[in-house]
């Protein structure tokens, strides 16, 4: 190296401050020792920095061109030292979330809310996919938090199974189901029904609900997004079949829900890398997540094991 960064930093002082007596006062060592360092350092670039005149320094035309990047030079040491501190102290940073958009607008607001006030120097990415492409996104490292519903099936993940709810549905306050405590197979047999996206878990667990009371299953309209069923409920298409999730997400105040029969259940899962550490950002936000979600999470040693059960 022809210019170590001590050197540099000698450099710079004396092109602000303009005399060597100013730039040792200012780095706290001797005149000599700057005077020292000024000389090695031509020595080794193989031409002059300053020219002496009339007891002060002036700077050579090669020091003029070097000096811009000096100070460049600096201005990037010192934005990696503040943000390694900020990092280190959890004040800054991004933190990228993949959520299923029922969670997305359920468990996650209240969470992103209570973390944005322990932490208001740090930023969120929070995008909605299917449950597969989360899976995907957090195996390769694109996304750091992964928040889904239903089975995972990939060893490159860990799984925390957070809060459960269960299915209900959903109907203005003037239908005829809405008078019951809870609703089973039999009783919607008549009317069309409102249901998630065949190919995911919740409906698979439906029709084997209906199949074992030997009911019929028929999806009058399937639907991807909550507030699409509660739109089409409201409409009095159907009555909605609905996760709490989806639910909450919703906040329909101005339709009713009543319990499916018999209860099915959804639970909210985390995923993270198994091979990537979680940062301290991702930790934190994970410590602010529902005391009811986190007190029942379990780390996975198997997805394939979580995926078997479900």
């Amino acid at each position: 190296m022809t210019f170590d960064l001590r050197e540099m930093e000698v450099f710079r002082r004396v092109m602000e401050l303009g005399s060597v007596t100013a730039a040792a006062a200012a780095l706290n060592i001797s005149q000599p020792a700057v005077t020292r360092m000024l000389q090695k350092a031509e020595a080794r670039l193989g031409f002059a920095l300053f020219v002496r005149e009339r007891r002060r320094l002036r700077p050579t035309a090669e020091a003029q061109i070097m000096f811009p990047g000096t100070l460049g030079a600096f201005a990037a040491i010192e934005l990696v030292q503040r943000l390694s501190n900020e990092l280190r102290e959890g004040r800054a940073g991004i933190l990228a979330i993949a959520a299923i958009p029922s969670l997305a607008s359920s468990i996650l607001p209240a969470a992103i809310r209570r973390f944005r006030e322990r932490r208001p120097e740090s930023a969120i990415t929070l995008q909605t996919f299917s449950a597969h492409e989360i899976i995907q996104r957090i195996a390769s490292h694109r996304d750091e938090l992964g928040f889904i519903i239903g089975p995972v099936g990939n060893e490159a993940l860990l799984v925390q199974d957070l809060q459960s709810t269960a299915l209900a549905c959903v109907m203005p306050p003037d239908h005829p189901l809405a008078g019951r405590r809870s609703v089973g197979p039999e009783a919607l047999a008549e009317y069309p029904l409102i249901c998630p996206s065949r190919n995911l878990v919740l409906s698979e667990q439906l029709a084997r609900a209906f199949a074992e009371r030997n009911v019929p299953f028929r999806i009058a309209v399937e639907v991807t997004h909550t507030h699409a069923a509660c739109a089409l409920a409201r409409a009095g298409v159907g009555v909605a079949l609905m996760d709490g999730f989806g639910l909450m997400g919703a906040r329909a105040t101005d339709l009713v829900s009543r319990p499916f029969r018999p209860t099915l259940l959804s639970t909210a899962r985390l995923l993270t890398a198994r091979l990537r550490p979680a940062s301290r950002l991702a930790q934190d936000f994970i410590d602010t997540l529902e005391p009811d979600a986190r007190s029942s999470a379990r780390p996975e040693r198997s997805s394939r094991t979580r995926a078997s059960r479900s």
